[in-house]
C-alpha cells in the first residue's frame, strides 16, 4: 500500500515536470517564432543609434536643360555626447572652430540625448569641416548634407524662391513643387552599448538617401540674361522705385524669362526686406495699364464692327465731355482731324472714349471678361492677384470712358500678357505656364475670343504704333514689330492721383508677320526724364526683341518703313559700291560717312555689305586696290 502511493506520487510530479517542460518549449517557440519580430525591434531600439543621410534636392533647369538651381555637398556635424572621450578638446575645437562661447559648447555635449545637432554646425563650409574632421575627435561625425547652390546668382530670383536651413521650400517652384524637389533622407545606424559607446564588433547598417526630382521650366536661359541686362541699365539710368520684365510665346502660353526689381540673391534673402522677395511684380504687382489696356478696347470694337480703321474719322480737340467731365488727350490742343487707325498710332484718349460708347457698358465689359482680367490666369506661381474690376452697376458713362483708354481699372502685368497674346496669336486665350513638365499646346487650344481676322486687323494696327506713332523708340530695322505704349498715373495715399509719378510701360510683338514672342516692360516712376511709355520702356522692348529674334535666329527682312522726326535720321539702303571709281563716289553720294583705306582708285570690298540697311549718315568703310 505504501508502495503504491509512493509511486502516485511520482507520477504526479514526472507528469508535473513533462507539463512544464512543454510549457517552456511553447514559451521559447513562441518567444522564437511569433514574438522574434517586435522584440527585435525593442532590441535594436536599445542598441541602434541613427544618423540621419539628407537627401539632395531635386535640380531646376530651363527648357534647354542648363542648370538654374542645383546642390553643392558640404558637411553637417552630429554630436554623440556618450561617445566623447576627451570632452576639454571637443569644447575647445568646437568654440574655435564654430566662433561660439564654451558654455555654449559644453552645453551641448553635456545633453543626456542619443545625438545632438547644433544649428551652428549644419551645413559647415568646407574649410571648417576639413579642419575638424582631421581632428578625429570621437563622438563627433559629420554626415553629408547639401545647401542650394545658384549658378546664375540674382537671376530669376523671383520665381526660384528659396528653401530654409532645413531645405525645406519656403517661396516660389522651391515651394510650390516642394514635394517633386524634396528627395528621400537616407540612415547611418550603428551599435551602441547602454552608455551610448560604439560597439566595434558590430557592423553598421547604411540606408543611402534618395534625390529628388528635377523641375523644368518654360524659362529660356539666354532670353532671361537679356531682360535682366535690360532691368539692370533701366536701373541705373531712371533709378525707378520697381520695374518689371515677361517675355512669352503667344502660341503656346509659355513664359521665356520674367524678371523684377529689385531683385536680390536666393541664398542671402535674409539680408534684404520681406517686400523685396515676396512680391514677384509681374504676377502680384495691380495698377492702371493706361494705354496697354486700349488694345483690349480697339479687338473688341474691331470684332463687333463698330468701326473701320482706315474709313471712319475722329476729330480730337484735345478733350471729350462726358457726364459733365473732360477727359483730355496727352497732347494739348489735340490731334484734329484722324482716321481711327490714326487714334490708334497716336493713343489718343478721346478717340477711345467714343469707341468704348460705341461698344457700350455690356460688349466692352463683356470682352475684359473674355480675356481674363478680374481673375488670376492660373500660372504656377504663388502670390498672383486679380486685379480689380468696376462692378457692372458702378459703371455709369465717365467709368466706361475711362476703362475704355485703361485709367479706373487695376490690372496685373500676366493679365496683360497673356490677353494681348491672345489678340495676337488669332484669338485664342491660353493659360500662361512656367512649367515646361505640362502638355505642349497650340494656339488652337484655347478658348476663341476673337476672330482670326480681327487677330490680323489689330497687329496691323500695332505694327503701325510702332513705325508711324507713339512706339516709334520699339522700331527694329528689317523685323516687322507690333506695340503699344502706356503711361499710367498712380494713386497716391490720399487717393488722388500723384504728380510726375507714373508707370510708364510699353508692350511689344515680333514677327508681327507671325507672332512669336510678346515682350512686356514696365518702369515704375523714371527719374530724370519724360515720364512717357514711348520715350522710357519702348526703346527697351525694342532692344529685347531684337537680341531675343536675333538669337533664335530669325532673319531679318524688308518690314514697314519707319515715319521719323527731326532729328531722327531714316534708315536707308547701302548701294553696291564695289568696283566703281572712288573719285566718281565722291561726287554722287552724300547720305553717308565714308572711310576710305588702302591704296588705288577701285572699290575692292564694303563694310556694309550692299543691300543693308543703315541709318543716314552712318559710317561706310571701302577698301580700295589698285588691280583693274
Amino acid at each position: 500500500m505504501y508502495r503504491f502511493r509512493v509511486s502516485k506520487r511520482i507520477i504526479t510530479v514526472f507528469f508535473l515536470f513533462i507539463g512544464l517542460f512543454f510549457i517552456l518549449c511553447g514559451r521559447l517557440v513562441y518567444l522564437q517564432v511569433w514574438s522574434y519580430p517586435s522584440l527585435l525591434e525593442k532590441g535594436e531600439d536599445l542598441w541602434l543609434r541613427d544618423l540621419t543621410l539628407e537627401a539632395p534636392r531635386g535640380e531646376i533647369i530651363d527648357r534647354h536643360h542648363r542648370v538654374i538651381v542645383t546642390n553643392e555637398r558640404v558637411k553637417t556635424l552630429l554630436i554623440v555626447p556618450r561617445q566623447i572621450t576627451d570632452q576639454a578638446a571637443v569644447v575647445a575645437a568646437l568654440s574655435q572652430a564654430l566662433q561660439l562661447d564654451r558654455a555654449v559648447v559644453e552645453e551641448a555635449v553635456s545633453q543626456q540625448i542619443a545625438v545632438v545637432k547644433m544649428r551652428e554646425g549644419i551645413k559647415l563650409p568646407p574649410h571648417v569641416s576639413t579642419k575638424l574632421i582631421g581632428l578625429d575627435l570621437a563622438g563627433l561625425y559629420f554626415v553629408d548634407d547639401y545647401e542650394r547652390s545658384y549658378p546664375y546668382g540674382s537671376l530669376l530670383s523671383h520665381v526660384l524662391g528659396f528653401t530654409g536651413i532645413d531645405q525645406q521650400g519656403l517661396l516660389g517652384i522651391e515651394q510650390i513643387y516642394d514635394d517633386m524637389l524634396s528627395g528621400e533622407s537616407g540612415r547611418m545606424r550603428y551599435y551602441a552599448d547602454a552608455k551610448g559607446r560604439r560597439l566595434p564588433n558590430e557592423s553598421d547598417q547604411l540606408q543611402l538617401p534618395t534625390s529628388g526630382k528635377s523641375v523644368a521650366l518654360t524659362i529660356d536661359l539666354d532670353i532671361q540674361m537679356i531682360i535682366e541686362r535690360e532691368l539692370d541699365q533701366a536701373v541705373a539710368t531712371y533709378q525707378p522705385d520697381q520695374a518689371l520684365a515677361i517675355v512669352q510665346n503667344p502660341n503656346t502660353g509659355e513664359i521665356l524669362a520674367m524678371a523684377t526689381r529689385p531683385t536680390y540673391q536666393p541664398d542671402r534673402y535674409q539680408e534684404v526686406d520681406a517686400d523685396v522677395y515676396n512680391h514677384n511684380l509681374p504676377i502680384w504687382s495691380t495698377y492702371e495699364p493706361g494705354s496697354t489696356f486700349k488694345i483690349i478696347t480697339l479687338a473688341a470694337a474691331i470684332e463687333e464692327g463698330v468701326v473701320d480703321l482706315t474709313e471712319d474719322h475722329y476729330h480730337d480737340h484735345g478733350s471729350i465731355q462726358v457726364a459733365g467731365q473732360h477727359l483730355r488727350c496727352w497732347k494739348r490742343g489735340g490731334h484734329g482731324d484722324q482716321t481711327f487707325l490714326e487714334v490708334v498710332e497716336n493713343s489718343c484718349n478721346p478717340g477711345f472714349v467714343v469707341l468704348g460708347q460705341r461698344l457700350g457698358k455690356e460688349r466692352l465689359f463683356q470682352y475684359i471678361d473674355a480675356f481674363g482680367f478680374g481673375e488670376k490666369t492660373g500660372i504656377e506661381l504663388n502670390g498672383e492677384a486679380t486685379g480689380i474690376l468696376f462692378h457692372p452697376s458702378q459703371v455709369g458713362p465717365v467709368e466706361l470712358a475711362t476703362t475704355a483708354f485703361g485709367q479706373g481699372v487695376a490690372v496685373t502685368p500676366i493679365q496683360q500678357v497673356s490677353a494681348v497674346s491672345a489678340i495676337v496669336n488669332g484669338g485664342h486665350r491660353i493659360q500662361p505656364t512656367i512649367i515646361q513638365s505640362h502638355i505642349p499646346v497650340t494656339s488652337t487650344d484655347g478658348k476663341q475670343v476673337i476672330s482670326e481676322e480681327t487677330s490680323k486687323l489689330v497687329r496691323e494696327a500695332l505694327e503701325s504704333v510702332v513705325s508711324k506713332g507713339t512706339g516709334r523708340g520699339a522700331y527694329i530695322e528689317g523685323y516687322r514689330v507690333g506695340g503699344k505704349t502706356g503711361t499710367a498715373q498712380k494713386v497716391g495715399p490720399d487717393g488722388r492721383y500723384m504728380a510726375n509719378n507714373h508707370i510708364v510701360s510699353f508692350i511689344g510683338i515680333a514677327p508681327m508677320q507671325a507672332p512669336e514672342i510678346v515682350v512686356y516692360v514696365a518702369i515704375d516712376n523714371p527719374k530724370n526724364t519724360v515720364q512717357f511709355g514711348g520715350v522710357v520702356a519702348a526703346p527697351i522692348v525694342g532692344r529685347i526683341i531684337d537680341d531675343v529674334l536675333t538669337l533664335q535666329g530669325v532673319e531679318k527682312t524688308a518690314g514697314v518703313d519707319k515715319e521719323v522726326d527731326w532729328p531722327e535720321k531714316r534708315f536707308v539702303e547701302v548701294p553696291d559700291y564695289i568696283g566703281e571709281d572712288i573719285s566718281h563716289i565722291l561726287t554722287q553720294y552724300e547720305l553717308f560717312t565714308l572711310d576710305i583705306s588702302g591704296e588705288g582708285d577701285v572699290v575692292l570690298d564694303q563694310r556694309p555689305k550692299p543691300g543693308e540697311r543703315v541709318r543716314e549718315g552712318s559710317v561706310i568703310e571701302l577698301f580700295l586696290t589698285s588691280d583693274n
